[in-house]
Order: structure tokens, then sequence, then C-alpha cells
């Protein structure tokens, strides 16, 4: 089903093409503050025609077929205000209730995505800093997979490098494989601390770690068993972050820097072949066109350094061939921080060079900015260490279970806990995800949790209200949802109209969410639906009604918004609770 500035668009189309005398004359339909939609065609067609764009508008409405669609009125130099019927609203709202997607269509081209979030790092804690990485990645999935795209997830985790060496001959000291067994949760980060520790002081622990690194690139039997339990053991810390969070990742997911090794020496075989390897103060370099430095000399892409060791740039590039010749990606979605941004932005360059990333084939950096604490700098514990991602995730449901608790403390304990935890990762996940991802944002427990303003428990609290309309009218008037859902609603106050088409808007916003790889513009979108229903609710009364008819109609409307809300949440990562 279309929306509805597509379908005017579609009915305005060959009054335009009849007018401008060929095929393909855009009317130009747009949202307006003045009416419902706006034509603004009839003004590049006038000035294409050499005509006066009002008497062009003026023509375009004497052939234009708006019967039972939209009232039509010229205004301005030749704009076309347009006013749907209610009736038709009311059609195409029954549609949607009809539909299971809700009126959102399936990708017309589906694509191979590759979408590479959360990057956590082996034998060390996720921190805040993996908190945005991983919930916009995670929405991109759950959005592009509704509209049908083929979605890979990969999880491009620190596993390999020189580091490796010392914490594989720090697990030996603490017993090998026993030692890795002995790893719990919390201890991750300590063990870091302690191999980095060891490291930095004993030269025979420094010579036996540089040795273990040879042994791990060389395949050892012993090494790689010991390099695989510390993978292991840190998986099981990032798995029970995602359980707790409703992360779709697994361990199925995982693509770690140990899976471009081999692919690296090849690499830089390519680009030789390609002509764009080049020596620069002893490294081999690529100078991709257009990237400079600050005394404006060209700034080179460093694939193997002056030491003859391969960097973080080589790796890239051959995950980048991984993606495209073993997954078969033809779209790569790269969920990093904004300041990889000028790294990511050369090795897309250098890939094009070599022709890995030829069209209708794209690498995107889907940016997005800090999180930070009060003193707008980036958030730290009291310490000033990075704070840990689990405390963030289990104090989000804790402090989720007390505001139901504080808001319906009549709610079972057992469901208070579901709800709760559903409110409190839900605050979580919304607060970041509203914020546009290439903001910062402040990290505040007290607006997130919010049941005001533009926060999810403010839309959980409206679909939860909306689902008690709905047990209450099974009690007072035999109403079921069913039923509620094959009524087409008969829509004449202003603020049913307005719900309408919010409502009918969703779909739109699905694909520009999407298109825009932006989860913040389907936010505002439920809040914006969540605030009409609430005026609606106010001024529409629903059991009350004054009549049956009306009754019906508004509960149809009720339940194609719940709906929604619920559809867009889960979208998001959030559950929606029938009952707060």
């Amino acid at each position: 089903m279309a929306d509805p500035l597509t379908l005017l668009a579609d009915r305005l189309q060959p009054a335009f093409d009849a007018v401008a005398g060929r095929a393909g004359a855009d009317p130009v339909v747009r949202p307006s503050d003045r009416a419902d939609a706006q034509a603004n065609g009839a003004l590049p067609l006038a000035k294409e025609l050499g005509r006066d764009p009002r008497q062009v508008a003026t023509d375009v409405l004497a052939l234009a077929d708006l019967g039972g669609v939209a009232a039509a009125a010229i205004a301005g130099p030749g704009f076309i205000n347009l006013t749907l019927e209610p009736a038709f609203l009311g059609r195409l709202l029954a549609d949607v209730a009809a539909d299971d997607r809700l009126g959102v269509p399936p990708a017309a081209e589906p694509r191979r995505v590759v979408v590479d979030y959360s990057a956590p790092n082996v034998a060390k804690e996720m921190h805040i800093g993996h908190l945005r990485t991983t919930v916009i990645g995670d929405a991109l999935v759950r959005l592009l997979d509704f509209l049908g795209h083929d979605v890979v997830k990969e999880n491009h985790i620190g596993d390999w490098g020189r580091p490796f060496g010392m914490l594989i001959e720090h697990l030996v000291d603490l017993g090998g494989m026993e030692g890795a067994a002995a790893l719990g949760l919390g201890d991750l980060d300590a063990f870091y601390k302690e191999a980095n520790a060891k490291f930095a002081v004993d030269t025979g622990f420094q010579e036996r770690a540089r040795a273990r690194v040879v042994a791990l690139q060389q395949g050892d039997a012993e090494t790689v068993a010991l390099w695989r339990a510390l993978v292991a053991q840190s998986a099981e810390h990032w798995n029970d972050v995602y359980a707790k969070l409703d992360i779709l990742l697994t361990d199925d997911d995982l693509a770690g820097e140990s899976r471009y090794e081999a692919l690296m020496p090849e690499v830089l075989d390519r680009l030789t072949a390609a002509g764009l390897l080049e020596e620069s103060d002893g490294a081999q370099v690529v100078f991709p066109p257009g990237f400079t430095n600050r005394d404006g000399d060209p700034l080179p892409l460093i694939v193997r350094s002056r030491a003859g060791a391969f960097t973080y740039a080589t790796s890239d590039l051959a995950c980048v061939i991984d993606r495209v010749e073993r997954v078969g990606a033809d779209r790569m979605l790269y969920v990093v921080g904004a300041p990889q941004a000028q790294h990511l932005a050369m090795v897309f360059a250098v890939s094009q060079l070599a022709g890995w990333l030829r069209p209708p084939r794209e690498a995107v950096h889907v940016a997005f900015g800090n999180v930070l604490g009060d003193d707008r700098r980036m958030l730290k514990s009291r310490t000033g260490e990075p704070v840990r991602f689990v405390d963030v995730v289990d104090e989000a449901i804790e402090r989720g279970v007390a505001a139901v608790a504080a808001k319906n403390p009549d709610l079972p304990e057992a469901e208070r806990a579901t709800v709760g935890h559903a409110v409190g990762t839900g605050a979580l996940k919304y607060a970041d995800l509203s914020t546009d991802r290439i903001r910062d944002y402040v990290f505040d427990w007290e607006r997130m949790l919010s049941f005001d303003g533009n926060t999810a428990p403010y839309l959980q609290y409206a679909h939860a209200r909306i689902c008690s309309i709905f047990r209450r009218a099974a009690t007072e008037h035999a109403v079921d949802r069913a039923v509620a859902r094959a009524t087409v609603p008969g829509l004449r106050e202003p603020q049913e109209l307005a719900l309408a088409q919010r409502v009918l808007g969703f779909p739109a916003v699905v694909t520009e969410t999407v298109e825009r790889s932006s989860p913040h513009r389907l936010c505002t979108y439920l809040y914006e639906l969540a605030s009409d229903f609430t005026a609606f609710y106010e001024h529409c009364p629903v059991l009350k009604a004054p009549d049956a008819g009306t009754r019906a109609s508004r509960l149809a409307l009720c339940d194609v918004t719940a709906r929604v809300l619920a559809l867009g949440l889960r979208l998001l990562g959030i559950t929606a609770p029938d009952q707060m």
C-alpha cells in the first residue's frame, strides 16, 4: 500500500504530464503545514514552459482526478494545497490495519548487506564506548531484515596481534587451560592489566611473549588452543551483555581480525599488481587521491610498516575483499565511531581504486558521536576508568524495575521484573537511538527513564494504555481487537484525522530510516505518533463515545496505533509491554 503522498502524486501525474506535453513531469508532492500536502510541481513546470505558474496549476487541477481523494486549492505563486478526504483516509487506515506489515512494503531490490557492529576486544571487558555501536548496529539489522534484505551480522572482534603473545604467556603463568577456566566475567580487565604490567618490567616475559606471537602466527597447537580459550572466555562475557540487552549477535557472527590474517599478503600482491603500492619512508603505502595532511602533502594509507609489519589498514582492506568475494555483500555498513572517519574513508577509497568496490557495491561509514557525562566529557567511572557496559545494563534494569514499581505498585512481582527489564533496557537503547547518531549526547538516567517526553517509557506507556482500553472494552462492551481491526474508521474530529495521517506515515519513515541509517528518524516519528494519540485520547472519548459506531471507529484507530507503536519499537530492539 502506498502512502498518501505517493497516492496523491500518482493521481496528479497524468494531469502534469498532459500540461507538460511529455511524460515524467514531477508533481513534487510534499508534506505541508498549510494543508495535508502540497504539490509544488507547477512552479518548475511553468519555468520550463515559459508560462505563469498559477495558470499551470489551474490547468493541472482542471485535468486531475482527485474525486473522493482530496480537495485542492491554489495558493501563492502556484502551489497546490491538498486536503485529504476523511473517507479516503479511513479506507487507507483499514488497508493498513489488515496488513501484518502495517503498510510497509518489502524492499523493491533486496541487497546482501553486511553490518559491522559492537566489536569488543578479547581479554577486555566491554565498556560504555561499545554502547552506541552495539545498539545502533542492532537496530539497523532489525530494520534491514524487516525490509527483506539479506543481512549478514559481523562482530569484528579484536582477537589478533602482538598483545596476544603477552596475554597467552600470562595465561601460561596462571596455569594454562586451568587458568583460562578460572577467569570470571569480572576478571578480564584485571587479567589484561596484569599481563601488561608484567610485560613493562620483566625482560624475560617480554622475550617469551614475542616468541609466543611467532608461535601463534605459525599455528602452534598449544598456543592456538590457549588463544581460543581466551576468545571463548571473552565471548561468554559479551554474550551475557547481549542477552540482557536483547542484542541479536551470537558466536556465529564473530568475525575477528584473525580471519583476515591469511589474506594480508594477498592485499599487498593485489595492490602491487594494480600499480597502487609505493614506498614512502621505508613503508609500503597507497596514496588515495584527495587526502592530505595538515601541510597539504598527500596522505598515505600505510599497508606495511617500515618494520615490515602489517597494519590495521591492511586488515581492513583484507576485510573488504572477504566481504565482497566470500560473503558476496553488495552493501557494507560500518557502525564505527566518528573519529575513524578518515581512516575508513581512505580504506574505502583504496578499495575503489583497486577495483574491489565497484558500483553498485558500496561501503558506508555509519558514524556516531560519544556518550558524555554531566561534565560534557567522555563518560567515566568514579575511578576515571571507562564505565563497564554490563554495569550500565544492570543498572538500567534495576532502575526500570523501580520505575515500574512506583508507577504500578499492584503489579505482581514476576510481571514487575519482566516489565521493568523491558522499561530499563528500552530506556537505555532509546536514549541512544533517539539522538541523531552523529551527535554526542549526555547520559542522564532521570531523563531517559521519565514517563514524559521523548523517551521509551513514554512510548511504552502509550502502548500499554491502549492495551488497557481493549481490556476494558472486552469487559464493558464485549468488543475485542479482532472486531476493531475489521472496522473502517469514520474520521471526523481534527485529532482523529491527525492521528490517522500520522499512522499512515509509518512506511515512509521506516524506508527513510533505513536509507539514511538514522534510527533517530523512526524514534522521532514514534514520539510524534504517541503525542498525537495522547491528544486524540484527551479530546475524543473512546469507551464513552456518544454512540456504538463512533466507539467502534475510535477503537479501530486505537488498535492500529498500538500496533504501529509496538512494531516501531520492536524494529529498534525495544519491547512494548501490554501492561505497565
